[in-house]
């Protein structure tokens, strides 16, 4: 009798994604996205606190295009976790578990974290900062 190997529990390649694992895992994510981005925000306080120089060399590192890619990237994380947190917030007071109101709250806030972070970055390039 041949034993074939199980693995000890489903493995992520097992399930097909869903809505809902994606958006808690995406959750989760941008979480960890926003604690490293205050250590960037953290070093751009110092640079302001220090000198000319330090700040300048700050502003050129978050103005570079790889700077911008990471600062656009954390400005979605932070709304997708906003938004997914106001979820949280709805299903806490026991409401929104429907099915239809699951999906509609889950492309909420990925739909509305795109719209938030390009209208943000759009009037930015309006008012002349960027």
């Amino acid at each position: 009798m041949t034993v074939r190997a199980r693995p000890l529990s489903p493995h992520l390649g097992y399930y097909r994604p869903r809505l809902g694992s994606v958006t808690s895992i995406l959750h989760r994510i941008t979480g960890a996205i926003l604690a490293v981005g205050l250590l960037a925000f953290a070093y751009w306080l110092i640079a302001l606190a220090s000198d000319a120089a330090a700040y300048a060399t700050a502003q050129s590192l978050f103005a570079s295009p790889l700077g911008l890619i990471v600062l656009i990237g954390w400005t979605f994380a932070f709304f997708y976790h906003l938004l997914n947190g106001v979820r949280h917030l709805i299903w806490d007071s026991g409401r929104g578990f429907e099915p239809g109101a699951r999906r509609l709250g889950g492309w909420t806030a990925i739909g509305g974290s795109i719209l938030l972070s390009l209208g943000f970055w759009a009037s930015l390039r309006l008012l002349g900062r960027l």
